[in-house]
């Protein structure tokens, strides 16, 4: 069985989708429109910006999210999803290619997203840190004993996570984190403590968009971040994806649900291949390629 999946934030690269413009007119017939929608030209920004643009909150889950989309509609017929899932941001891309949303109201709740993580960001002085060759359970023991706002946010693959919280609670686990052994602790550059408590101003704003937003029974099943379950209930879905800005991204869990589920192929739609080397370290048997 053939799994779909879809990147999150940090998989952005300046040229990302320009193929698929220059030589796909039903592919730049999406771009204008997501132009269109977002009020800037945020293809000049993907194919000839700088990094600096790219890494902008605001243009970076939308860039994602277009490229992951467009590159699954540009399969055409050949996009026959079993199974799909997304990592955090990816979760609206995959959505989208299995049919939950249209794609204007996809590219809506990104942007919508988007802007309000950022706000959120600006209202704590907050972060993110990757933890490398520490079992889950001794991470999340650690930061359940640091003062301050710490938690585990990306349950990557074993012996990766992301923890993310405020700033001094997250420098105060990094320092113990190392000493319990752990070959990595160190801080992310990212606007702030996404997948935590922190973004709770963001989950509360979000959630109005996303319930205003029409949601239908997606094509397979689609494996949610949340509890790591496949799901086609619109209203599951709609309450998992507001659980999911301060909810942990259980990617490790999704990718066995997903194997044990019947999955025997992943191919990872977007930019980067981060989730093929993740899928790849959660089970060797799976057969993993990608298409950006």
């Amino acid at each position: 069985m053939k799994a779909y999946v879809f990147p999150g934030q940090g998989a952005q690269f300046v040229g990302m989708g320009k193929d698929l413009y220059d030589n796909n007119e039903e592919a730049r017939a999406l771009f204008e429109r997501a132009n269109e929608i977002l009020g800037f030209r945020i293809t000049d920004l993907m194919f000839a910006g700088t990094d600096e643009d790219l890494r902008q909150t605001k243009v970076t889950q939308p860039a994602i999210f277009l490229h992951s989309v467009i590159l699954a509609k540009s399969l055409g017929a050949d996009f026959k999803p079993d199974m799909v899932a997304g990592h955090s941001l990816g979760e609206f891309s995959a959505l989208v290619a299995a049919g939950a949303l249209s794609f204007d109201d996809g590219l809506r709740l990104v942007a919508a997203r988007a802007n309000a993580m950022q706000k959120a960001c600006e209202l704590t002085d907050s972060t993110m840190a990757a933890v490398l060759a520490l079992p889950d359970e001794k991470v999340e023991e650690i930061c359940s004993g640091i003062d301050g706002v710490v938690v585990c946010a990306n349950y990557n693959c074993p012996g990766q996570l992301v923890i993310s919280g405020e700033t001094p609670a997250i420098d105060a686990a990094c320092e113990a984190l190392k000493a319990a052994g752990a070959k990595r602790a160190l801080k992310l550059k990212v606007g702030g403590a996404f997948h935590s408590p922190c973004m709770e101003p963001a989950r509360a704003e979000l959630a109005s968009a996303i319930e205003a937003t029409e949601i239908h029974e997606p094509v397979c099943p689609v494996f949610q971040n949340v509890d790591a379950l496949p799901h086609t209930d619109p209203a599951e879905i709609k309450a998992n994806l507001v659980a999911q800005l301060t909810a942990p991204v259980r990617w490790t869990q999704t990718v066995r649900n997903m194997i044990a589920d019947g999955a025997t192929e992943f191919v990872e739609l977007g930019p980067g291949k981060v989730l093929q080397g993740l899928v790849a370290k959660i089970d060797s048997n799976a057969a993993v390629s990608g298409m950006q």
